[in-house]
């Protein structure tokens, strides 16, 4: 057994000590950046995805709820027999343009309308359609006592 005065890690005099160092090699840090050179582009491009899908998923919700008013306020107060109408609705700072569409049910006397709710997310166009039926012919007869009542056929 070789004793040295010369301690662990340090050259002496014609002792030959082996030194251990922990590190990476060349290979290992090029395969790290190649894997963050994939993965960092894709982690990107799936928050963008889920940020609109949100963003969209928020404003068609609304865009739903603009399209049930038109169509509830057209049948109540049945302005919808004059073709097609549109306009825009802003609630907040969002704008919701909006188209109303008649067209006749084939299998009755009844009117489809569709109400369209066009809105944006993100630099790109959606759309929402809602669609009922309402009664085309309402009549108004007199009736024996002085009164008018109105009747649906």
């Amino acid at each position: 057994m070789k004793v040295s005065a010369v301690p662990p890690g340090m050259p002496g005099h014609g002792s030959r000590v082996t030194r251990h160092v922990a590190g990476f090699t060349l290979a290992e840090v090029l395969a790290a950046l190649l894997f963050l050179a994939i993965v960092i582009p894709t982690a990107v491009e799936v928050l963008h995805v889920a940020s609109l899908a949100g963003e969209v998923a928020a404003r068609k919700s609304e865009a739903a709820r603009v399209a049930d008013r038109v169509l509830n306020e057209s049948v109540v107060t049945t302005n919808w027999s004059g073709g097609i109408q549109s306009g825009t609705v802003t609630e907040g700072i969002l704008d919701f343009r909006w188209k109303l569409t008649t067209a006749s049910w084939p299998q009755d006397t009844m009117q489809l309308l569709t109400a369209e709710v066009s809105y944006s997310a993100q630099g790109r166009d959606y759309t929402v359609r809602l669609s009922t039926l309402a009664n085309a012919q309402t009549t108004v007869q007199p009736t024996g006592t002085g009164t008018i009542q109105a009747t649906t056929q």
